[in-house]
C-alpha cells in the first residue's frame, strides 16, 4: 500500500459520502470502507507482510484515514437525520399531544447543598456570610493566629508555598491551609460584637486517599462578644447538627490543642443507635489572637470553630470516599 493508494482510498470515500443521499446507502459506504471486510480492513490486515520499520508509519497514516472517513460519515450521518424529521414535520405538520423531547438539565453538586444549606442555617440565628482569598499571606494563615514561625504547631500543615518570581509582594505567599485566617482579617475592620462563618476551599500538601484530598471545604465560626462561653458555643452547634442532620444528635467535647484557641476542645458526634465519631475542632478564642488584630483579651471573648464540609457531606449522603467529590463523574453526581 502507497501513500497514493492511500490518498486516493480518501478521495473515493469521500466522493461516495457525499453522493450518498439516504442512510442506506451511506451505510453501504461505512460497510466498504470501515466494515469488517472493508478497505481500511484489508490495509490493517496486511501489515504484517510489512517491514516493521514502514508499518509504524503507515499505520499511523492509515489510522488517521479511517478517522477522518468515520468523521465525515457521521456527519452526513447527522445531516440526512435532520432532513428527515424536517421532511416528516413539513408533511405531517406538529402534534401539540406528542410529549416533548425531555431537556438534560445539570445538577447541584453534592457539596455545594451542603454549603447551601449550612450558610442557611447560620443565617437563620443571626451568622454573616464571609469570603476570603485563597492565596494567602504568612501572617494571616500562620502568624496572626499564634503560630509564630519557630511553633512546632506549623508541622501540622503541609503547605503549598508560592514561588514569588517577579512578584511584588514582600510577605510570603501559600494557598491557605484553613479558613481561619479570615478570623483575623474581618476582626481587623470591624469591632464587636460579632458572628460570622467562612466557607471555602483549603489546601494541603498530602497524599490522598479515602479520606483526604490536596484540596477541600471548610466553614470556619467566629462569635465575639463581652460575655462569650464554650456553652454559648455548645449551645449554637448543637442547634446547627440537629437541623442539618434532621435527626437527634448527641455531642460531647474533648480537651484539644490549636494555637489560636485556648481552651481547645475537639467535638464528637452521636446519632441515634451510632458510634462516636469525630466531626470538628473548636474553642475559646486566644488572647494573642485578639492582640494582633487591636483587641483587649480582657474586654472580649469569642470562640472560633472549624467544620469539614466534606466530612458533613460524607456523613449526610453515606458517602465513603472523599475523592468521588472531585472525580467529575456525572453518574455520581446525578444521585443528589
Amino acid at each position: 500500500m502507497r501513500k497514493l493508494d492511500l490518498k486516493n482510498l480518501k478521495t473515493g470515500a469521500e466522493k461516495e459520502i457525499k453522493k450518498a443521499n439516504d442512510l442506506k446507502s451511506l451505510n453501504e459506504v461505512f460497510r466498504r470502507y470501515l466494515g469488517k471486510k472493508g478497505k481500511i480492513t484489508r490495509i490493517f490486515n496486511s501489515f504484517k507482510k510489512i517491514p516493521i520499520d514502514k508499518r509504524r508509519k503507515l499505520g499511523r497514516e492509515t489510522n488517521l484515514a479511517k478517522l477522518r472517513i468515520g468523521k465525515m460519515i457521521k456527519e452526513k450521518s447527522e445531516k440526512l437525520k435532520r432532513s428527515l424529521k424536517l421532511a416528516k414535520i413539513k408533511k405531517e405538520g406538529i402534534d401539540v399531544t406528542r410529549p416533548g423531547e425531555k431537556v438534560e438539565v445539570g445538577y447541584l453538586h453534592p457539596l455545594t447543598l451542603v454549603q447551601r444549606e449550612v450558610e442557611e442555617i447560620f443565617q437563620s440565628v443571626g451568622f454573616s456570610i464571609v469570603e476570603g482569598p485563597e492565596l494567602e499571606t504568612e501572617w494571616y494563615n500562620f502568624d496572626a493566629l499564634n503560630i509564630p514561625k519557630d511553633h512546632p504547631a506549623r508541622d501540622s500543615w503541609n503547605t503549598f508555598w508560592i514561588r514569588q518570581n517577579g512578584l511584588k509582594s514582600k510577605e510570603k505567599l501559600l494557598l491557605r491551609t484553613h479558613t481561619s485566617p479570615m478570623q483575623a482579617r474581618y476582626m481587623e475592620k470591624y469591632q464587636p460584637p460579632l458572628r460570622i462563618i467562612v466557607p471555602g476551599r483549603v489546601f494541603r500538601y498530602e497524599a490522598t486517599d479515602a479520606s483526604h484530598e490536596i484540596n477541600f471545604y471548610q466553614v470556619e465560626g467566629l462569635m465575639v462578644d463581652k460575655t462569650m462561653s464554650a456553652a454559648n458555643f455548645r449551645a449554637i452547634i448543637e442547634e446547627f447538627l440537629k437541623r442539618f442532620f434532621k435527626t437527634k444528635i448527641e455531642i460531647r467535647l474533648r480537651p484539644g490543642f490549636f494555637p489560636f484557641t485556648e481552651p481547645s476542645f475537639e467535638i464528637d458526634i452521636r446519632r441515634e443507635g451510632g458510634k462516636w465519631l469525630e466531626i470538628m475542632g473548636a474553642g475559646m478564642v486566644h488572647p494573642n489572637v485578639f492582640k494582633a488584630v487591636g483587641y483587649n483579651p480582657k474586654n472580649w471573648q469569642g470562640f472560633a470553630f472549624g467544620i469539614g464540609m466534606d466530612r458533613l457531606a460524607m456523613l449526610k449522603y453515606k458517602v465513603n470516599d472523599i475523592r468521588l467529590f472531585y472525580s467529575g463523574d456525572l453518574r455520581f453526581l446525578k444521585q443528589f
